[in-house]
C-alpha cells in the first residue's frame, strides 16, 4: 500500500467545516502553538480506523512519507502506523527492527508538532523503548534540554508515561524538575498531568514529596493538574501554598 494512496483516502474525507473548527482547537492562528498546521475536519477515530485497516500492508518508508504530509490527519495517521510497526516487531522479538523504529521516531519527532501528535505517540514508540533500555533515558534530558522545539521537550515528559505504568517514577520526577521554570503552558499541562498520574499508579508518596518541596514555586498550571485527584484538603492546602 503506498503512501500516496493513504494519502488520496484521507483526502476524499475532508470536511471543510470540521476543518475550521479542528485549526481554531488546536491553536493555529498567528502567534499560536500551532501556527500555520493545516486540517482536512477528520476526527481521531475515524483516522484510527483507517489505520487499523491499513497496518499489515505498510513499511517505514510509508510511514516516514505520510508524516511528512502538510495535513495534520495524515502525520498523524503516519505515526499511529509507526506504532503498529513498533509493536509488531517487538512481538516477533525482532529487537533490531524495533530500535530502527525508534531512531526513525526521534528524527520525525519535529513534525509532530502539536500535542495530541506527541500525546498520542511518544509514550508507545520512545517511553516503551526506555522500559526495556533503561541506559537510553539520557534521550529525556536530552530533549528537555533542548531548545530545538516545545514538541522535543513535550516528548521528554509524556513519554515517561510508560516508565510510569511499569512502576519507574525517577525519570519523572527528574524532568519535571528540569520544567519547573519553563514559560509554556503546554509544558505546565504535560508536568502536571504526568505528575498525577504518577500518584495514581503507585506513586502517591513519591508525588507528595514533590509537592511539598516544590508546589510553592511551581507553575500554577503544573500545581492544578498534578493536584486534579488528591482528597479536597490536600489540594486546598497545596493552592494555599
Amino acid at each position: 500500500m503506498s503512501a500516496e494512496e493513504i494519502t488520496q483516502r484521507f483526502l476524499s474525507l475532508t470536511n471543510a467545516k470540521e476543518a475550521q473548527h479542528l485549526a481554531k482547537f488546536f491553536k493555529t492562528g498567528v502567534g499560536e502553538y500551532g501556527y500555520g498546521d493545516k486540517f482536512l475536519g477528520i476526527r481521531v477515530p475515524v483516522t484510527r480506523s483507517i489505520v487499523k485497516e491499513y497496518k499489515s500492508v505498510i513499511d517505514i518508508d510509508t510511514c516516514v512519507i505520510l508524516v511528512q504530509s502538510e495535513w495534520h490527519e495524515i502525520r498523524l495517521a503516519g505515526f499511529l502506523l509507526l506504532i503498529e510497526l513498533y509493536r509488531k516487531a517487538k512481538k516477533k522479538k525482532d529487537f533490531p527492527k524495533a530500535e530502527e523504529i525508534v531512531k526513525v521516531y526521534i528524527n520525525l519527532i519535529p513534525r509532530g508538532n502539536n500535542w495530541d501528535l506527541v500525546d498520542l505517540v511518544c509514550g508507545y514508540i520512545l517511553g516503551d523503548w526506555l522500559i526495556y533500555n533503561p541506559q537510553e533515558r539520557y534521550l529525556l534530558d536530552k530533549f528537555a534540554d533542548s531548545n530545538e522545539s516545545l514538541w522535543h521537550q513535550r516528548v521528554a515528559i509524556v513519554s515517561t508515561f510508560s516508565l510510569i505504568r511499569a512502576g519507574q517514577y525517577a525519570d519523572t520526577i527528574r524532568i519535571s524538575r528540569k520544567f519547573l521554570t519553563h514559560k509554556h503552558d503546554l509544558i505546565h499541562k504535560a508536568t502536571g498531568w504526568m505528575l498525577r498520574e504518577m500518584g495514581k499508579r503507585g506513586g502517591y508518596d513519591k508525588l507528595i514529596s514533590f509537592l511539598d518541596r516544590y508546589a510553592a514555586s511551581m507553575p500554577r498550571t503544573a500545581l492544578r493538574y498534578s493536584i486534579e485527584k488528591l482528597p479536597e484538603d490536600l489540594r486546598q492546602y497545596y493552592l494555599k501554598k
